[in-house]
């Protein structure tokens, strides 16, 4: 299979092993050693390339990105920031100027992150650069160097990328062992045919199982091309989300619907991790502690599932069967979930080690309806707390049908024992997820009275 793309405002048509990762390509081939390698899992930034598709640029981690997610794709790596005539790009300037720069090994992936966000003209820069890790000189003056060239002009090169890319368009034929489907349909069909493939939409997961656990993945289907998949579409009553839309998609979707939905995505990962992962990978992957499906589940979301020409749909809860079990049938996938339109209620409560970018010890999410001072009907889902994303039905119940005030909640906190019997693990133990789980309910009743409770507030 022949990968066609742009490297730096330079054609490429490339025919390599389709689980290469760019960054391996990049310094192993193409001699371009200015992307370095550091965690090779997608967690320290010191990878991040740009690549433009016709819905525009996003910073990306190379260590974790196969050639086959790059057809038809431009991509620019630290060595393509600056001008063809060799001129700095605005943020190159400016982190000389501001002394952004010590040892270097994590600056490509910074300049590469800030570049990005320069020609998209984000000025968040402390979300844009979550997800790129120094040790030398310390965020201050790299944040400074990017809030000092937030209003320089993007440069002219900046923009060419986009105005070639029809000229990369070309078949890719399905073969045994991998496909490039360019729609839902096809994918339908070859995966029909293939149902001990391996399905690759973001590899934020799946890259790790080459970089770090060397595993053949073949046959496999790259599901980039998908478009039809990558959807948001709402009406009156249903919001459907298709498998193939990032994470950031989504958080930016529902940002002024359920805010508190989206502010646990922006702590998920980086930008470059949301930017990559799906909402179809999310919940195919089946993880107990992925993030996205408790929440869902509080929305009451249904999963639609396809299997060649045959659809069918569950209630999200549904499809976790057990740790590692899901109910999907071999060559069946993932095309959509859906969630009723409603007032928000949601509330979802993430509890990791580190604020930002890190693995659950415990999720929660809550939507709890009241009704004339009584519960009328409450959805609670966690992740972490069992081997799968599961309901807590015993609280649920304790809930429904009692007025909404503080004895119901503690009356329903004792309940969490029935429906959960965590593991302890590095992240936490037994005890500490089922109180912290409590707490969460007594913290939601909170927040529904009008009282504060946010975590980074620091009062007397």
């Amino acid at each position: 299979m022949t990968i066609r793309f742009l490297l730096n405002g330079e054609p490429q048509a490339v025919d390599a092993p389709p689980t290469t990762t760019l960054l391996d390509w990049l310094r192993e081939t193409k001699g371009l050693t200015g992307t370095k390698e550091g965690c090779n899992e997608g967690d320290c930034g010191a990878c991040t390339v740009m690549v433009t598709d016709e819905t525009g640029a996003r910073a990306l981690n190379a260590c974790i990105l196969f050639l086959p997610q790059l057809d038809g794709r431009a991509v620019r790596t630290v060595e393509g920031i600056a001008g063809p005539d060799g001129a700095l790009h605005p943020v190159q300037q400016a982190m000389v100027e501001h002394h952004g720069s010590q040892c270097g090994f994590c600056t490509p992936g910074f300049i590469v992150s800030m570049a990005t966000a320069h020609l998209n003209g984000r000025t968040d820069f402390d979300d844009q650069l979550a997800g790129n890790l120094c040790r030398c000189t310390g965020y201050a003056p790299i944040i400074r160097a990017a809030e000092a060239a937030a209003s320089a002009p993007v440069p002219d090169w900046m923009g060419a990328d986009a105005e070639t890319l029809d000229l990369l368009a070309h078949d890719v034929p399905a073969g045994s062992e991998i496909a490039l489907p360019g729609s839902a349909d096809a994918l339908a069909a070859w995966y029909d045919a293939h149902p001990d493939a391996t399905l690759i939409a973001g590899a934020t997961d799946v890259g790790l199982w080459v970089t770090k656990n060397l595993r053949d993945l073949a046959p496999i289907a790259f599901l980039n091309k998908i478009t039809d998949l990558k959807h948001i579409v709402s009406d009156q009553e249903t919001i459907s989300i298709g498998a193939m839309t990032s994470l950031t998609e989504l958080g930016d979707f529902f940002g002024d619907r359920h805010p508190s939905f989206a502010e646990m995505i922006r702590r998920y990962g980086s930008v470059q991790v949301r930017n990559a992962a799906t909402v179809g990978g999310n919940i195919a992957n089946g993880s107990p502690i992925g993030d996205t499906p408790p929440a869902l589940i509080a929305l009451g979301a249904t999963l639609h599932l396809r299997k060649g020409d045959t659809r069918r749909s569950l209630p999200l809860e549904e499809f976790f069967l057990d740790y590692g079990k899901q109910d999907r049938a071999p060559g069946e996938f993932v095309e959509a979930v859906s969630v009723p339109v409603q007032a928000d209620r949601l509330r979802v409560y993430k509890l990791s080690k580190r604020f930002d970018q890190d693995i659950s010890a415990v999720c929660g999410a809550f939507s709890i309806t009241v009704d004339d001072g009584t519960v009328t009907e409450a959805r609670i889902a966690f992740g972490g707390m069992a081997g799968t994303p599961k309901r807590a039905s015993a609280v649920e119940a304790a809930l429904v049908g009692q007025p909404w005030a503080h004895a119901t909640v503690e009356a329903a906190r004792a309940r969490f024992a029935d429906d959960y019997a965590p593991l302890s693990d590095m992240r936490a133990s037994t005890g500490y997820r089922l109180e912290t789980a409590s707490n969460m309910l007594l913290r939601y009743f909170g927040e529904m009275s009008g009282q504060p409770v946010s975590v980074l507030e620091v009062r007397p």
